[in-house]
């Protein structure tokens, strides 16, 4: 790899400023990540946007938030406003586990230490720099900010709380992908405007009297409860949800308006989705694909995860309900072209390190690219938050020949000796027989070739669940359709004499899902031999369908009422059941069976299987991270640790683990998902990537308007 110097990456100190030759800088990012100048880290992207168009900008990478404040006054003012880039990943789901357990460690800071963000980095940062700078613009990005820009449940504090403007104090948002608002304000603050006059930029939010609203309240808008009405009622705050979701979905969506205290909380509908010749400009930019010198040595977990892997594109039309990625990145696939990956995946060669395996070449979901409508007037007028569930859509093209080409394309080039797909693999596309032959005939193709050649031993799906009616409320596809890709996985597996496995991940505890689901559950996986290994709880994070569930007890679509397990002691009633496999288990399910009137599951869990009557009962305490870890087929707890990333990288969550999962290597297909099997094992279900991972969160659910 060519040398570099100190000035191919973004300035981060006076000093650096300097190098540069700039005696005044036009905008300032503060990032609660570690700065790596990478495609698949949002700060990074917006911040080489913006230097694209012609501006001088800086990034300070986790600033010290106590003491003097000296990170947020070492670069000065600057001319334009300040950027506030959250991380890749929501911060409280970053920090603490599904049970509300601090996390061991951070995967987007230095050696994975856990003291180098706030809590809330959107809400701290802003109020410091609105302190000492009071007449600087604010403009608040990232995941974090995305998903609160409207009245939403917050888990970590158990209450409702409003747009995270009213909190942080700042001017306006920029929410989801953010690379055409950010540029569009950046011009109009340079043309002269002050920024209580910009209010027409798509994918922006603000707060204002009535009489400050551009145009005023018209017709066209849609006026949902206000934060108070929702504070009152479980029932408004769920049916708001449902145009939220359905207008952050659409191509032409509306604006939203929310009524907080005595003003409005205003939600400008997005821009179009990308089009391959922007989205290739964006990953052409001049990234060193490195962290900052600064770090020297030391290690930043998310980044080794991605370093080998490449992006191809954006969104997805799964719309899980648990999932961040839509609300984030939105449901219409963006591709890359060809040229620009390829020329990317030459970069990655051209790596130290690099021994010819790329760990990655996906996105949000591994085989969406590519597909879109094919009748484009019929996508218009369409609201569906999944084009998949709950049928696929007979008007969307599910030919996954482009995207065989670009694998062969990729494995052809001199340096490749194998690429692997990382991301969540959708096998209800593969599965689906279309009324196009050439796209069935190329689903066929395409799932022999990833079983052969681009599995690393073990390819991970996500059936979630076994039970149809917890299936139906997550989005997903019925579990026999996880029993014949299965099959047909085993089958290829025996025809090319391969030794692989396939790894499942469930989710136990979310809403609609009762202690006989996860009963059944257990006997289901049985019989298909699994010792579970990626398991998790539900976690609560904002704007999903599934965390509005949750929280209201109502559907945000029906209005029905559902059940979730909440409590530690309910939680633990499901969780058990992914390990019926261990001793010290069984006398717990037993028990918990014969209680719910389901001893007959007793003899199907523990025909032939050895009872150790010595095994106790289980103690609370005996659940790592509140049972929060993933285990091995044996039972026994694993080192090594997976992250789905999800910010521009979406979440996959990307997330997604952002989303902008945006959110490789180890992606789930869901944005801002980390699992681990010592401590923290599977705790958070928040996809997005730039980017959920997620998808991984730094590497497909790419999460950019940080």
């Amino acid at each position: 790899m060519a040398e570099l110097r100190l000035t191919d990456w973004l300035p981060t100190t006076k000093k650096e400023v300097e190098l540069r030759g700039w005696d005044e800088l036009d905008v300032i990012l503060f990032s609660a990540d570690a700065y790596v100048d990478h495609p698949s880290f949002g700060a990074a992207v917006i911040g080489r946007v913006l230097e694209a168009n012609g501006l001088k900008v800086a990034i300070v990478p986790q600033p010290d938030w106590h003491g003097d404040y000296r990170d947020f006054k070492k670069l000065g003012k600057p001319r334009l406003f300040f950027g506030i880039s959250p991380g890749c990943m929501d911060s409280m789901v970053n920090k603490y586990t599904a049970n509300k357990r601090l996390r061991s460690e951070d995967a987007y800071s230095p050696d994975g230490r856990h003291d180098c963000r706030p809590e809330y980095p959107t809400i701290v940062y802003s109020r410091i720099l609105r302190e000492i700078y009071p007449d600087v613009p604010i403009v608040l990005g990232g995941i974090e900010a995305s998903l609160r820009r409207l009245t939403h449940y917050d888990y970590w504090q158990d209450k409702l709380m409003p747009c995270i403007l009213k909190e942080a104090g700042a001017d306006i948002i920029i929410y989801g992908m953010g690379e055409k608002p950010i540029v569009e304000l950046a011009k109009q603050l340079v043309d002269g405007k002050e920024i209580k006059e910009i209010k027409d930029i798509p994918q922006t939010v603000y707060i204002s009297p009535e009489d400050g609203i551009s145009g005023g309240i018209t017709e066209k808008d849609i006026v949902i409860h206000s934060h108070e009405e929702c504070l009152q009622s479980k029932k408004a705050e769920a049916e708001n949800f449902r145009h939220i979701e359905e207008e952050s979905n659409k191509i032409h969506a509306q604006r939203i308006i929310q009524g907080l205290g005595k003003e409005y909380v205003v939600v400008n509908p997005p821009y179009p989705p990308m089009d391959t010749k922007e989205l290739d400009m964006v990953f052409d930019l001049p990234y060193t694909r490195l962290p900052h010198p600064k770090y020297k040595n030391k290690r930043i977990p998310a980044y080794e995860m991605i370093k080998f892997s490449v992006n191809i594109h954006r969104g997805c039309f799964g719309g899980c309900a648990f999932c961040t990625i839509s609300a984030h990145q939105g449901k219409f696939i963006v591709c890359r072209s060809k040229e620009s990956i390829l020329k990317e995946v030459k970069k990655v060669i051209q790596m130290d390190g690099f021994k010819g395996y790329l760990s990655d070449l996906g996105g949000p979901s591994a085989n969406m690219y590519g597909m879109s409508g094919r009748n484009k007037n019929l996508c218009e007028k369409c609201k569906r938050p999944s084009c998949i569930n709950p049928q696929i859509c007979p008007n969307l093209n599910t030919d996954h020949t482009a995207l065989l080409d670009i694998y062969h394309s990729v494995d052809a080039l001199p340096g490749i000796k194998k690429s692997f797909i990382g991301s969540g693999v959708r096998y209800d596309l593969l599965l689906y027989k279309s009324k196009d032959d050439k796209a069935n005939k190329a689903a066929r193709e395409y799932t022999r070739e990833l079983i052969c050649k681009h599995v690393s031993g073990r390819l991970k799906v996500a059936p979630e669940h076994t039970s149809d009616n917890v299936l139906r409320l997550m989005r997903k596809p019925s579990f026999e359709q996880f029993g014949e890709f299965k099959r047909m996985f085993d089958r290829i597996n025996n025809e090319e004499n391969l030794n692989q496995q396939i790894i499942p991940y469930f989710i136990s505890s979310h809403p609609g899902c009762m202690e006989e689901d996860m009963a059944e559950l257990a006997v289901k996986t049985k019989r298909l031999d699994f010792h579970l290994e990626q398991v998790q709880d539900f976690t609560p994070t904002p704007m999903t369908v599934s965390t509005e569930t949750w929280y209201t007890g109502f559907h945000p679509y029906t209005l029905e009422p559902v059940f979730s397990a909440k409590t530690p002691k309910e939680k633990l009633a499901q969780r058990q059941f992914f390990f019926w496999y261990k001793p010290e288990e069984r006398r717990n399910i037993e028990r918990e069976l014969k209680r719910i009137g389901r001893a007959d599951l007793i003899t199907q869990l523990y025909a032939n299987v050895y009872r150790q009557t010595s095994a106790g009962p289980r103690t609370s305490n005996q659940w790592k991270d509140d049972g929060q870890d993933s285990h091995k087929g044996n039972g026994r707890s694993r080192n090594k640790k997976e992250y789905v990333h999800n910010d521009n990288g979406y979440s996959k969550n990307s997330s997604d683990y952002v989303w902008s999962k945006n959110r490789y290597g180890k992606n789930t297909g869901r944005t801002g998902r980390l699992t681990s099997s010592n401590n923290e094992k599977g705790n958070d279900n928040h996809r997005t990537k730039n980017g959920r991972k997620g998808g991984q969160a730094a590497k497909r659910g790419r999460h950019n308007s940080r």
